[in-house]
């Protein structure tokens, strides 16, 4: 009985020994995810399993404006049941879950690489003209939302993600800009372009004021943008009003560049804060529209509007032109020039001379008073007096030839014994 119990337990014990060998080895025959791996070892079957896994699996992709990103790939499955449970000659699919356990550090990465600030359009204002640079717009990575996206294409058991970045626009564009600097008024005057140094100070003028930006709530200055008319600055001697009289004096002609000016700032809606008529009325604008500056005297305006306008200016062929640039309210403005009374002037004065000749033009004196006349369509809006204004009157000169008597010795002239002679002559005939 003894024998017998002793044999039964051998018997177990060498079952159990056979048994534990064949727990440890997958069934001969069996694939698994592909990979044959019948008689393998468990741990050697993962492996091998594991190993064919991690080389057909892809990196997830994330496809950007910026680039195109890859990022490797973790995974769980259950590699480990199907070598223990597989039979033999058994075919077993292995169910694999990526996991991508650094997404949002790593999609936070690819957020900072899409995101960009954006850039307003840009303007540059010279004598040449306007130059605009076109505006760039923005890009806005939602990290959240690309999260959640890369996330659920992958439980999808998707690979690739095309992520585009929502655009924002700038502050500024070009089309803005554009609709900022549209002509608002111009403004010609002819002069004499024979007249040399008078039409080089008129075109010195306009050029230091072409390109000038006056700023929104900015004041513009003639006398600081011109700078004073002397010699040493460019400019040259031509006749200037001076106590009423036309007299040579450096800087004559700029007065015209100011007044030319000062019409094209009063049609473009600026406020004129200084203007001073001369002390005679010019011919080149009506009266009370004229702008005389001196040292003393300057053409100020400021800009009302809420972005900048721009001056430009252009001098030659005989006429000086204003041009000025800006955002149109949508009104009109015009000027109107009123005389009121008239004064002629007193009898000319004559004078001898080598020659007949006009040394002073007469000019007659006037009281006179401007408007600035505003429309919306065809209705005024309000009409405004800019200046009420007297100009004196200029005394005629005229310079006549003087009638010189003959002298002794002149041929045709009588002596005192010819004139005795002839007096004879005529008692005895």
């Amino acid at each position: 009985m003894k024998k017998k119990k002793l044999w039964a337990l051998l018997l177990a014990g060498s079952v159990l020994v056979c048994g534990g060998w064949s727990r440890g080895r997958v069934k001969e025959g069996a694939v698994i995810g592909g990979v044959e791996v019948g008689g393998m070892p468990y741990g050697e079957a993962e492996r091998a399993v594991r190993a064919r896994i991690e080389e057909e699996s892809e990196p997830f992709t994330v496809r950007t404006p910026a680039g195109v990103y890859r990022f490797p790939l973790s995974f769980t499955d259950d590699v480990p049941a199907l070598v223990r449970r597989a039979k033999r000659g058994e075919t077993l699919s292995v169910s694999v879950r990526k996991t991508w356990a650094d997404a949002e550090s790593d999609l936070m990465k690819v957020c900072l690489a899409n995101a960009r600030d954006a850039e307003n359009a840009g303007l540059r204002f010279s004598p040449r003209g306007f130059v605009y640079t076109h505006e760039r717009a923005g890009w806005y990575c939602d990290h959240e939302k690309l999260l959640s996206a890369a996330l659920a294409a992958l439980d999808a058991g998707k690979t690739e993600l095309c992520f585009v970045p929502s655009a924002y626009a700038p502050a500024v564009t070009e089309e803005q800009l554009r609709a900022r600097t549209r002509l608002l008024s111009s403004f010609t005057t002819r002069y004499d372009e024979g007249n040399a140094p008078r039409a080089h100070n008129i075109g010195l003028a306009a050029a230091r004021i072409s390109g000038t930006q006056v700023e929104a709530g900015g004041e513009f200055s003639f006398n600081a943008v011109v700078g004073k008319r002397t010699a040493g600055n460019g400019f040259l001697e031509a006749n200037v009003i001076l106590d009423g009289e036309f007299v040579p004096g450096v800087g004559g002609g700029v007065c015209q560049a100011s007044t030319t000016l000062f019409n094209a700032a009063l049609r473009a809606g600026l406020t004129v804060t200084e203007s001073r008529p001369h002390s005679l009325s010019v011919s080149y604008v009506p009266p009370s529209l004229d702008a005389m500056v001196s040292d003393c005297s300057d053409l100020k305006f400021v800009n009302p509007y809420p972005y900048p306008v721009y001056l430009s200016a252009t001098a030659g062929g005989g006429a000086v032109r204003f041009e000025i640039y800006g955002a149109p309210d949508g009104r009109r403005y015009e000027t109107e020039s009123r005389v009121l009374s008239r004064l002629s002037p007193p009898p000319e004065e004559v004078v001898e001379g080598e020659e007949d000749r006009i040394l002073r033009a007469e000019r007659e004196g006037l009281s006179s008073e401007s408007f600035l006349v505003v429309y919306e369509g065809e209705h005024v809006v309000s009409r405004t007096r800019v200046r009420k204004d007297t100009y004196a009157c200029v005394r005629g000169k005229r310079q006549i030839r003087r009638e010189e008597a003959p002298s002794a010795g002149e041929e045709g002239a009588e002596g005192p014994a010819e004139q005795e002679k002839g007096e004879k002559e005529q008692k005895n005939p």
